[in-house]
């Protein structure tokens, strides 16, 4: 089961907002398929991700699974367990480069079908969109591997609706091309490497930036990043010095 891992944020909420704290949990790269991840073992994450009790849950996309000696399931079934998360701000998702429909990837569906997938469990898919959410201006991308996405049209709507700007990015390769102005980004994509050595720490990441942002909590000028390690595997159902993990990250006003 995946950990759970804690961060504080500070953000300038507005000027009319509630001062109190607001809790998002990040949970990423579920990954359904067998032998490691199930639909058994995803109804207990919920129920953990669930026990948390955030305002707002966030999801990182890769929600379909690979052919990994197990079970394999259709890209409905693969988010079916969404529709228990309860939160009181909602539920908010992107899609990932699993997710993402190709010649070479007909279990994944096209964005309409997608968007009303989600919209049956109950989640909200942003693509290259913005949702406000409390105080919270929430930005989703489309997946950065597989797609165009459309940054500044992302960044504009978040000015449009106001907010404390929250990014939310199946990877992490969208950071450096952020403005350095106060924002929580929160990805995943990495898997913390899945497999790291002894000594050696993390030696890959599927980045064009390498291991520069593997895994964890960053900060550069006024910009936090937080990347998860998610709770699903892909190639290879093994992890090694890189366990699952849920992230909970409290949001304070500046």
């Amino acid at each position: 089961m995946p950990v759970v891992r804690r961060a504080e944020v500070v953000l300038p909420f507005p000027a009319d907002a509630p001062r109190r704290p607001v809790t998002l949990a990040l949970l990423t790269d579920t990954h359904l398929s067998g032998p490691d991840n199930s639909p058994e073992r995803m109804a207990r994450i919920v129920a953990q991700v669930n026990a948390l009790k955030p305002d707002l849950i966030l999801l990182g996309g890769d929600y379909i699974g690979d052919d990994k000696g197990g079970a394999t399931y259709d890209a409905r079934a693969s988010i079916a367990a969404f529709a228990g998360l309860r939160a009181p701000l909602g539920v908010v998702a992107v899609l990932g480069n699993h997710d993402s429909r190709s010649k070479i990837n007909r279990r994944a569906l096209g964005e309409a079908d997608w968007r009303a997938a989600f919209a049956r469990v109950g989640v909200t898919l942003l693509q290259d969109g913005a949702a406000r959410r409390g105080p919270l201006a929430i930005g989703g991308l489309k997946d950065i591997y597989t797609r165009r996405i459309d940054l500044p049209g992302t960044l504009a709507a978040l000015d449009r609706i106001g907010g404390a700007p929250v990014i939310l990015s199946h990877g992490p390769d969208i950071f450096p091309g952020l403005p350095d102005a106060p924002s929580l980004t929160l990805v995943g994509h990495t898997h913390c490497g899945q497999v790291a050595l002894p000594f050696l720490g993390i030696i890959y990441v599927p980045s064009r930036y390498g291991t520069r942002y593997a895994c964890g909590l960053y900060r550069d000028g006024a910009r936090t990043m937080i990347v998860s390690a998610g709770v699903g595997t892909s190639g290879a159902p093994v992890r090694m010095r890189a366990p699952p993990d849920i992230w909970l990250v409290t949001i304070r006003p500046a």
